[in-house]
């Protein structure tokens, strides 16, 4: 009966819940037509607003500024989004360039050059007990090199049509979901530090079911279109 109570332990149960999730996406596809009732992606947005203003009532300025200042850690993190990943993929070029397996290649290709997720990936280091100030600052980073670096790196494959996407949008997002969550929560730090740190439990959670929630809208979508 370890064996089970390992199978089961939180973390496996988080991933067991992320499958669930686009099992149920595939199943029951969140349509827009349901926002009449639940407007999901807007829960999500504020979600994802609330917490980073919890990370930000987390961290103290003097450890932001320190982690911030680590530029090994930070060139380390953007060269392997932007770097290696590219390059791993890019070394199964050659082999697929010219078979009907090229355009599975080139999303693979598309995948390995997009810029970390903010606030997935900023939640999972949340869940893993690892550096949230240093994710969300090379998270949030990613995101604006992406805009560059992105396009460049697909213009070695893909013809432009002369369409651009919404930079200062992107921008925006970053600003209003990410950014100043986290300044208001840095200020707002010393009154409410303890108060978080009482409840990180429950934050935790709501950490998770974000990140669900995430994922079943991004399936939805994807199967609703395909």
């Amino acid at each position: 009966m370890n064996w089970i109570s390992k199978l089961f332990n939180k973390q496996n149960i988080f991933l067991f819940l992320l499958i669930g999730m686009v099992i149920l996406a595939k199943v029951i596809p969140f349509h827009e037509s349901y926002n009449q009732y639940f407007n999901l992606a807007g829960f999500i947005d504020w979600g994802i607003a609330g917490i980073f203003l919890l990370y930000g009532l987390k961290l103290n300025l003097k450890e932001v500024v320190k982690d911030v200042s680590n530029w090994k850690l930070h060139l380390l993190i953007q060269s392997g989004t932007f770097i290696i990943f590219p390059l791993l993929a890019l070394m199964f070029y050659p082999f697929l360039k010219d078979t009907s397996y090229y355009n599975i290649w080139l999303s693979v290709f598309f995948l390995a050059s997009l810029p970390s997720t903010v606030s997935s990936s900023v939640v999972m280091v949340s869940i893993a007990k690892g550096n949230v100030t240093s994710a969300i600052f090379n998270a949030s980073i990613s995101g604006i090199i992406g805009i560059v670096m992105t396009p460049l790196l697909m213009s070695f494959f893909l013809t432009s049509n002369g369409e651009g996407g919404n930079q200062s949008e992107i921008i925006q997002q970053l600003l209003l979901k990410v950014l100043l969550p986290i300044i208001l929560g840095i200020i707002l730090n010393p009154i409410f530090k303890k108060w978080v740190t009482k409840y990180a439990n429950v934050i935790s959670e709501f950490d998770r079911l974000i990140i669900l929630l995430i994922v079943y809208e991004s399936f939805s979508t994807a199967f609703i279109e395909n």
